[in-house]
């Protein structure tokens, strides 16, 4: 049967809430708000710094395969 009652979900999910929270201490909870502040600046920095390189590398690249194309252009023109 595929039918789940939705006092069947929220009990079962009660139940595991309440089974779990006294096994965890409150260090757990604080190491893993420290952890997941680290992680969310390390994540912030490195896209980033990745969108400030990948712009400035292809803006570059680009920048020089028109002026050859322009420049080549006007070569075959002349």
């Amino acid at each position: 049967m595929s039918f789940k009652s939705f006092s069947t979900i929220v009990g079962t999910c009660g139940g595991t809430v309440l089974a779990t929270v006294p096994v965890l201490g409150s260090d757990d909870f604080i190491r893993t708000a420290i952890l997941a502040f680290i992680g969310a600046v390390i994540s912030f920095s490195v896209s980033f710094s990745l969108k400030i390189v990948v712009k400035n590398v292809f803006s570059a690249k680009i920048k020089s395969f028109f002026s050859a194309w322009k420049s080549k252009d006007k070569n075959n023109n002349q």
